[in-house]
């Protein structure tokens, strides 16, 4: 490995002149790059050494673009079998945020200053949760073509690692905010106001969100064969996509059971009888025995239920926007249980009641939500403990 000074004779009779640095890659590979000025063949000689030790070389001769390298990051999800909508979402971060940006830049000149600078342009005019998701994206997009040998470093990830105690993770999170009661969570007198007006087709429905924290794909999705009213449960075993396709949960985490309260078993017991037909045996079907558009649910259902049960905002319109919000108050619901004279259950429990896939999801999203046991009467008794038993320690 050298840098050394390379000259030659132009057509027009002129002297040309670059400084060359030769050296062999780690497969290797005799590999050659000139450069106008001294300064920048060795800063480059210096780096490629380092790369060649650590085996995360890439030439720039052999390296494809970003764009190259994310069609081939969606041609291989769409062959793993990915859902239709998954797919779409991985199309957009592509098309319209990553390729426009940094789509002409070689993989090999992607470095973590680069990534960043990235990642700044992006949070320019783009919100925090998708300068997320495209990150999540191009760091998906580097490992498929460092499994392809294409790179031989995951910059993204190495952005993420370096700063994952840093001040940009804070940043995000006090932009994310946590989710309030009242404000992202409807409260209990909220749900109990909007349950008093719940009518028809709508009550069964609703009902169902609020007491089982369903995902709006898996109650769409949800079959009477899946619901057991004598004993008082029900089985999560599919969803309905955006695109109205029956299909698998997406992680295991997310097969699972969930107890009923009286009040619902009872009113699916009687809109069993009314309940329209459907070949998919739906337990929620549309007048043709098909899923329901999640959005004719908000705005025929969800919207309507809040409006007559005076849960508005400033204009009169329905306070709480989309069926999340349901589930976010069944998982404060069953965390605060012990307010309205029930059992609060461990957060273990909130996890497999919501099917997240780790207890840390719950914990970052509802933890906050847990009462507090450490209140100011506590903390004077215990004070008043230690207080006591060093006097009685002393000679």
């Amino acid at each position: 490995m050298s840098v050394r000074r390379t000259t030659w004779k132009n057509r027009d009779g002129s002297q040309g002149e670059a400084w060359m640095v030769c050296y062999r890659d780690h497969a290797g590979v005799r590999r050659f790059k000139n450069f106008k000025k001294k300064r920048d063949a060795d800063a480059y000689h210096a780096e490629v050494r380092v790369d060649v030790r650590k085996g995360i070389h890439t030439a720039d001769s052999v390296s494809v673009t970003v764009a190259k390298a994310g069609q081939l990051w969606i041609e291989s999800s769409t062959s793993a079998g990915l859902e239709r909508a998954t797919l779409a979402g991985y199309q957009q971060h592509l098309t319209f945020h990553i390729v426009p940006l940094i789509g002409a830049t070689k993989l090999s000149q992607l470095t973590v200053p680069a990534v960043r600078a990235f990642k700044d342009k992006l949070a320019k005019d783009r919100s925090p949760s998708m300068v997320r998701a495209v990150m999540r994206s191009l760091g998906a997009i580097l490992a498929d073509a460092q499994e392809r040998g294409l790179v031989g470093q995951n910059v993204v990830r190495n952005l993420h690692r370096g700063r994952r105690r840093g001040t940009d993770t804070r940043t995000e999170r006090r932009q994310r905010g946590k989710l309030k009661v009242g404000v992202h969570i409807p409260t209990p007198a909220e749900i109990s106001a909007i349950v008093a007006r719940l009518t028809g087709a709508r009550r069964p429905l609703l009902l169902t969100a609020i007491f089982t924290g369903l995902r709006a794909s898996e109650l769409r999705g949800l079959r009477w064969q899946d619901i057991d009213l004598r004993r008082a449960i029900l089985h999560v075993r599919q969803r309905v996509d955006r695109y109205q396709k029956i299909g698998p949960l997406k992680s295991e985490a997310g097969e699972r059971t969930v107890p009923l309260p009286p009040m619902l078993v009872n009113t699916l017991r009687e809109w069993k009888l009314a309940c329209p037909k459907s070949k998919l045996d739906l337990a929620f079907p549309n007048q043709r025995g098909n899923p329901h558009v999640l959005t004719d649910i908000i705005s025929r259902s969800f919207h309507p239920a809040q409006i007559a049960a005076g849960v508005v905002d400033a204009r009169g319109r329905a306070k709480y926007g989309g069926l999340h919000t349901l589930r976010h108050f069944y998982a404060s619901w069953c965390i605060n249980r012990r307010v309205d004279g029930g059992l609060e259950l461990p957060l273990k429990v909130v996890q497999a009641r919501l099917g997240h896939a780790s207890i840390q999801m719950t914990a970052d999203r509802y933890g906050h939500l847990f009462p507090s046991t450490d209140d100011g009467a506590e903390l004077a008794a215990a004070e008043k403990a230690l207080v006591l038993h060093t006097v009685s320690r002393r000679p």
